[in-house]
């Protein structure tokens, strides 16, 4: 064949390559570039073309010497270009830059160059340059839709946001089917809060390109934001139509099923992604939260530790092994792991809750540590915010408009102390005014709601518009009744949405915040002796400064257990966590100094082997056998309100003792005894007992504890008649007088407002 003819042979050869390789075919193409090798070794354009196909099946080992030997031969725009395309997807990001600036160099009006260029040096971060390559792509070629798009990408980066919204929306007009272009226009108007028109052309974008993952995942995460949880699976599940395998999809679903409250749906959402990606430490992560939220604590903190191995060390995750750690029981080592937390940066409010939360229930800080590191939250919630002024002058004569914002409002000690009260308020003295920040819908809840005039959800507000929409209502007291618990609304107060901010009943130390004028307590709770460990001005209800809801339904008090049984059984029902070791060894001394007594432990998670064997253990270490205990789990409320037919004396623990179960062990029938404390927090099971007229109940030291245990287990007598006359004193106590209680109430609300008018 004459050199000619091998020429025309060659050509043909190569353009029939190339054009199953452009239809897909790429073992045909594949096969005919060989051939064109096998007759010309060097053969540039087939070692090029063979070399990008190699790099296209990620074949790089192969495809990348075969594209640098075709630049030997041949060194042109074209294999410039194509070479800093693979050596982008690689990202090895310089030598891409510096291939297309070659082909650039060889050909200066390269349009698609300057584009790819624009793109690699976004990518560097070099922005500037970035807009500039972009740029000059679009000179050479005014209708070149990429490089729209990939300008609109440089603007994004740089913040020029509008600009960037125009060049998407050139790209699109440019390319109506774009959609990419869709998508990261998307991006940029989720930014700029205009997120119902961010949804919309994340889902424009999925329409045209169903399999676009990208605007996918950003349409889930912005679903999350507004908590749509019902369209935030209905994304995920197209996701997962187009990729069965898309591991990220199904954590996703797991989130979204978590927050609507299906937590069996949730974890195999978290396992399923597993199977497929069983490193992911954000899957583990999700799991673990899950699991905690499910009291499967054994397998939540194997799930966080795998989070933790896999990923990087978070605060986030460090949270929530703390959150395992003290539901466990072990409070103390909880706090440590929070505070490594709050260290690597976790986000504050959520930390310094569950700091501040656990802190007062730890013996191992003092109220003063407390009040300190209650401080420096409240300097933190005050930066960057801008407090409302109060210009208007308040007739003191009209019903005060008091706010009360909670996320409690349900079955909850919250819900539960302010049922009886709140149809007891005077309404031509106080018009109160809920705000919620976490919605509940419970028998307790649907009973709340009448008693308030209006029933706002803030729970979805950014933190500046529920405060704007709390200062646009005109209250005039807005009252705090979470404190540093999980829905807490103190950021919302930090704006000073109203002229006066109290906290009560939700919370028990200090805020921390200066911004909180009064904090509500008694006099027991908050003695003069500790003002000094509050910011906030101490303001003392005249009995206690809680008010008990009788539970509807409630059992009957039974007979006193030890005349049946034969021996005294002392109980607490609580969290484990304030089981602390000092109050280990103080009940197994009292066990130890009466014969055949038993202890009745009934609290969360002891259905679990882990605390069972735990707290045998710990009894253990102090000489009391298992058979000295009674332990059981959580049970449904009329079979926990019976479990205190089984006790004969209720032991409160200190220096966290019992709120809600102290009132509830009251009212059926069995008296509780408590050790007085050094702090607000130690003293609510001291207000209580006083409120029901069992004042000598208290204890002023641990010998004084265990005496008093002693003696009052001996006198069953004097037991039996306590018991027998137990709800009706407490029935008529202070502890159950809610008209009495609202008077109260509405009565200091009005003195704080005549001292802040007097103020001003």
């Amino acid at each position: 064949m004459s050199e000619v003819a091998q020429t025309n042979d060659d050509s043909q050869l190569l353009n029939q390559a190339l054009e199953y390789h452009r239809a897909g075919e790429l073992d045909a193409a594949r096969r005919m570039y060989g051939q064109l090798l096998s007759r010309n070794p060097e053969q540039a354009d087939a070692l090029h073309f063979l070399g990008l196909l190699e790099c296209q099946l990620r074949r790089h080992d192969v495809g990348v010497p075969l594209l640098e030997r075709s630049l030997g031969k041949q060194s042109n725009a074209t294999y410039c270009n194509n070479f800093g395309n693979v050596l982008l997807d690689l990202g090895r990001l310089d030598e891409a830059i510096d291939s297309y600036r070659r082909a650039i160099g060889l050909k200066a009006d390269y349009a698609e160059a300057h584009n790819n260029l624009g793109n690699a040096l976004r990518q560097a971060r070099q922005f500037d340059a970035a807009f500039r390559a972009c740029a000059e792509a679009i000179r050479l070629q005014p209708r070149y839709v990429e490089a729209f798009n990939n300008l609109g990408n440089a603007l994004h980066e740089m913040g020029e946001l509008d600009d960037a919204v125009a060049s998407y929306c050139k790209a699109i007009e440019l390319k109506p089917d774009y959609a990419l272009a869709y998508s990261n226009l998307a991006s940029i108007l989720r930014e700029q809060d205009k997120k119902d028109l961010a949804i919309e052309c994340y889902r424009k974008a999925l329409d045209l390109q169903p399999d676009l993952w990208s605007a996918h995942r950003n349409l889930c995460l912005l679903l999350r934001e507004k908590r749509e949880w019902e369209g935030m699976l209905e994304a995920c599940r197209k996701v997962i139509a187009v990729d069965p395998r898309n591991a990220s999809a199904y954590r996703e679903l797991g989130v979204g099923y978590f927050f609507l409250g299906q937590r069996e749906a949730a974890m195999l959402s978290f396992r399923h992604a597993l199977d497929i990606d069983p490193t992911d430490d954000v899957t583990w992560h999700g799991l673990a939260i899950v699991l905690r939220d499910d009291d499967q604590l054994d397998e939540a903190l194997d799930a966080v530790h795998k989070a933790l191995s896999f990923g990087e060390k978070t605060g986030a995750k460090y949270l929530t092994l703390g959150d395992i750690m003290n539901a466990r029981g072990a409070t103390d080592e909880a706090l440590d792991v929070i505070l490594k937390a709050l260290e690597l940066g976790s986000e504050p409010v959520q930390s310094y809750n569950r700091l501040l939360f656990a802190m007062p229930g730890s013996p191992r800080y003092s109220p003063a540590q407390v009040y300190e590191h209650a401080v420096r939250f409240g300097k933190i919630a005050v930066a960057g915010v801008k407090p409302f002024e109060h210009v208007r002058s308040r007739n003191v004569e009209r019903p005060l408009r008091v706010g009360f914002v909670s996320g409690d409002f349900g079955q909850h000690p919250v819900g539960i102390f302010l049922e009886s009260i709140l149809g007891h308020l005077d309404r031509t003295r106080i018009e109160p005014i809920a705000y919620v920040t976490f919605h509940k819908n419970d028998q307790i809840t649907e009973r709340l709601k009448p008693n308030f005039s209006a029933w706002y959800s803030i729970e979805q507000m950014p933190t500046e518009a529920a405060a704007r929409k709390i200062y646009e209502d005109e209250i005039d007291i807005l009252v705090d009744l979470s404190g540093h618990t999980a829905y807490t609304g103190l950021p919302i107060f930090a704006w000073k949405p109203a002229p006066l901010q109290v906290s009560w009943l939700g919370f028990f130390a200090t805020t921390g915040c200066a911004f909180i004028d009064y904090f509500i307590g008694d006099p027991y709770t908050l003695p003069e002796s500790e003002e000094q460990y509050f910011v906030e001005k101490p303001w003392r209800l005249p009995d206690s400064y809680l008010c008990f809801t009788p539970p509807e339904g409630a059992p009957d008090v039974g007979p006193l257990p030890a005349r049946q049984n034969g021996f005294v059984t002392f109980g607490y029902f609580g969290k484990l966590g304030k089981v602390k070791d000092d109050v280990v060894r103080v009940w197994s001394e009292l066990l130890h100094r009466v014969p055949d007594s038993k202890l009745f432990l009934k609290a969360i998670g002891l259905w679990a082997d882990y605390s069972r064997h735990e707290t045998i253990k710990r009894f253990a270490e102090h000489g009391i056998s298992a058979d000295r205990l009674v332990l059981e789990g959580e049970s449904a409320r009329a079979v926990y309100l019976e479990a205190y037919n089984r006790v004969d004396v209720i032991l409160s623990p200190f220096p966290y003792p019992g709120g809600t179960t102290t009132a509830e062990a009251l009212w059926m029938g069995a008296p509780v005894l408590c050790l007085k404390g050094d702090r607000f927090l130690s003293h609510i099971c001291e207000s209580l007992v006083h409120s029901a007229g069992l004042g000598d109940w208290v204890a002023e030291s641990e010998e004084d504890y265990l005496g008093k245990a002693i003696g009052y287990g001996a006198d069953l007598e004097r037991l039996m008649a306590l018991r027998a006359g137990m709800r009706e004193q407490v029935r008529v106590s202070p502890m159950c007088d809610a008209p009495r209680f609202a008077r109260n109430l509405v009565d200091a609300f009005h003195q704080m407002w005549s001292k802040h008018l007097a103020a001003l």
